[in-house]
């Protein structure tokens, strides 16, 4: 009979169940700290987003001296209509989603002042809200 080598045994059965318990432990401790720190963050890519949307709306006033109307939309920055001669675009890929999923809101004339507003309801896709729920708006 051969004797096994106790080298290349492998690892018994508590060994394992020790390592999944420390594995467990630290992302019990872990795993809420991280979530806090992500959705600190949705806001802050989602303003991103709205900073290089406006930058290709303004290349697209460069080119077609207007921004484009309500039924245009964000699309006529990545998808070229019949009816502009002057468009030199696309001017960015695809109209990115908003970091909870959605299509980001385009609304001109804007209602802040601006000649446009771009914005991200939140978290909860509801105008208004606190927190993660806050609307994120150029």
């Amino acid at each position: 009979m051969l004797k096994k080598d106790r080298r290349t045994a492998g690892f018994t059965l508590i060994e394992l169940m020790i390592v999944i318990a420390i594995l467990g432990l630290m992302a019990y401790m872990v795993a809420p700290r991280l979530m806090g720190v992500m959705g600190k963050a949705k806001p802050k890519i989602a303003l991103t987003d709205i900073k290089n949307l406006e930058t290709a709306l303004d290349m697209f006033y460069l080119d077609v001296e207007r921004y484009p109307s309500q039924e245009e939309g964000l699309k006529v920055l990545y998808q070229k209509p019949d009816n502009i001669p002057n468009w030199a675009g696309p001017y960015i890929k695809k109209a990115p989603k908003d970091p909870w999923g959605r299509d980001y809101v385009y609304k001109f004339p804007g209602e802040h002042g601006n000649a446009y507003d771009i914005l991200s309801y939140g978290a909860d896709g509801q105008p208004g809200g606190e927190g993660e729920n806050a609307d994120v708006t150029n």
